[in-house]
């Protein structure tokens, strides 16, 4: 990845109308942007949604972006959270199968040791359920993939985040 390349956050308030989504990725992948993570839910007021989005860029295509974001009609505000105190995460679930009991249960202890919940399980199987951050969710992931490679699916939801109530500098 090329050094002026940085981890970027936008937080976006948008119309939730059919189409903002597509129009919205369809800015980002104009500009040949790879979006690291795209969350989109409702927000207290039913017509309005918010994205949360995590990409890497240059600062100069980074600007346009959010300048044609603050054009588009269906954004409502856009904040950029890169450099701001904020709150995210993640959901990651981890589906192990054809399991040993002994591994069921050093897996339980495991998932106790990081927090993270079993949330599903039968003889041979089990869901683990972490809320953590990106790169926790990360280091998880390749914890077990060390051990269950070939008997572990994993999938990951996108971040989501919101701005800190409280000063860090304090």
């Amino acid at each position: 990845m090329s050094p002026l390349l940085k981890k970027r956050w936008l937080s976006l308030y948008v119309e939730n109308d059919v189409g903002v989504l597509a129009k919205i990725a369809g800015l980002f992948s104009g500009k040949s942007y790879n979006l690291s993570s795209l969350t989109v839910g409702e927000t207290e007021d039913p017509t309005v949604s918010r994205m949360t989005i995590s990409l890497y860029g240059d600062d100069k295509t980074f600007e346009q972006i959010k300048k044609q974001l603050n054009r588009s009609v269906e954004v409502i505000k856009v904040l950029d959270f890169t450099e701001l105190s904020i709150h995210k995460k993640e959901i990651l679930y981890i589906k192990l199968h054809s399991l040993k009991k002994e591994e069921i249960e050093d897996i339980i202890r495991s998932a106790s040791v990081f927090g993270v919940t079993v949330c599903d399980y039968d003889r041979t199987s089990l869901i683990l359920e972490s809320v953590k951050t990106e790169d926790e969710n990360s280091d998880l992931l390749a914890y077990y993939k060390k051990y269950y490679a070939s008997r572990m699916e994993a999938v990951r939801g996108g971040s989501v985040a919101i701005e800190s109530v409280s000063r860090s500098d304090r």
